[in-house]
Order: C-alpha cells, then sequence, then structure tokens
C-alpha cells in the first residue's frame, strides 16, 4: 500500500494526556467528514477543522510507496539517539490510510504510536495510545481507547452520553473559532462544562500558546 502523506515534523505534543513529549507527527493527507476546501466548509459534516490536509505538499510531505519506506523517512526525521521514539499519526482522518503494515514497521523503528481520530472508522490494530475526538453529526463506531477528546462546544453533542464510552480520560478542548471573542467564550464553556461534571478534564492546545507547530 502506498500513503499521501501531508507533511511530517518534530514537535511537541500540545494535547490531551501525552502533552510535553517530544513528538513527530505525520499528517496524513485526506478525511471524511470534509474534503479541506473552504468552499465545502459550511456544508460539511466538521465546520471547524483547524489543519490544512489538503494535498502532499507540507512540510516533509510526499507519497510513499510503502510502509518501509515511510517508517524509513519516520526515523530519519527523529534523529538524537532514538531514545523514547514517539509517533503521532493524524490528518484529516489517518484510519483512512493507517494499516498494520506502517504499524510493524514503526514499531520495529521503536517507535511508540500515538493515534488521533474521529472515530467514524474502526481502529486499526497495534495503535499505543488512541485518541478519539467525535464530531457532531457524525457516527462514531469507535468507542474506546486512551482518551476521548471533546472539541467544545459543539451544539449537537451531548458530553453526558460520552462519559459512558470506554475511555481512560475525558478531555474537553476549546475550539479554536478564529477569532479573541469567540475564543473566549469556547473557554469559558469548557470551565463551566468541567466545573458542571468533574469526570470531564481541561486540556488546551500548548502548541499554540507555545508558537509551536
Amino acid at each position: 500500500m502506498s500513503y499521501a502523506v501531508k507533511e511530517m515534523f518534530l514537535t511537541l505534543q500540545g494535547e490531551g494526556k501525552q502533552a510535553g513529549r517530544r513528538a513527530l507527527f505525520l499528517r496524513f493527507a485526506g478525511c471524511n467528514l470534509w474534503s479541506g476546501r473552504e468552499v465545502d466548509r459550511a456544508s460539511a459534516i466538521c465546520t471547524f477543522c483547524d489543519t490544512d490536509f489538503v494535498g502532499t505538499d507540507g512540510e516533509n510531505g510526499g507519497r510513499f510507496a510503502d510502509a518501509e519506506a515511510l517508517a524509513d523517512a519516520v526515523a530519519a526525521l527523529w534523529a538524537g539517539d532514538g531514545r523514547e521514539r514517539f509517533a503521532v499519526i493524524t490528518g484529516g482522518e489517518p484510519m483512512l490510510q493507517l494499516d498494520t503494515a506502517l504499524i510493524d514497521a514503526l514499531h520495529a523503528r521503536d517507535f511508540e504510536i500515538a493515534v488521533e481520530s474521529n472515530g467514524t472508522l474502526p481502529a486499526t490494530p497495534g495503535i499505543d495510545w488512541l485518541c478519539i475526538s467525535p464530531k457532531a453529526g457524525s457516527t462514531v463506531v469507535q468507542r474506546s481507547g486512551d482518551e476521548l477528546k471533546l472539541v467544545w462546544p459543539q451544539p449537537d453533542i451531548d458530553p453526558t452520553a460520552l462519559i459512558g464510552w470506554d475511555f481512560g480520560a475525558h478531555l474537553v478542548q476549546p475550539m479554536d473559532c478564529g477569532d479573541p471573542v469567540r475564543n473566549a467564550a469556547a473557554r469559558e464553556a469548557a470551565i463551566a462544562l468541567v466545573m458542571a461534571d468533574p469526570r470531564w478534564r481541561l486540556t488546551l492546545q500548548t502548541h499554540k500558546l507555545l508558537g509551536l507547530k
């Protein structure tokens, strides 16, 4: 199987329970909830995506012929002495492309593999850390994992229903709405959710606060 990769880069994981870890981000091209084109945003299932996942023209992006070639590229970008290798696979929607061949190839190069998915497709076996971020209007089939990350507010999602899903942590993240006033309101809404139901915990996009990619 070949892979279409938008970009790959070394940074710190900025969100969730793994925040603060050095991480190699591998962003696959493509998503099943939005085309990535602004002209389609208003009619998409997911209308608030803040990520460019269209094409293969990003940093270290491209088309990779097979799992070995892509895993070699990931390992080369990690550099250093190889300790605590940590790859975050995201998109778009990574489950459209992530297969066991790539998971095995990354494990063979001593990477721990984290994946961030919208949950509309079953998770590929072998993932070490699975984060599911449900989107209003979609059908989530992957209702278990390590952490559930609810981007908030989403008017058509009932947070109480999500608490019953089988995750080690239930996190709420303020939506990045694109302007300071709306962002402040989203932060207040997320804080209010945690204060009303302590089963939720607040997570922030710390990479944005630090000026990281």
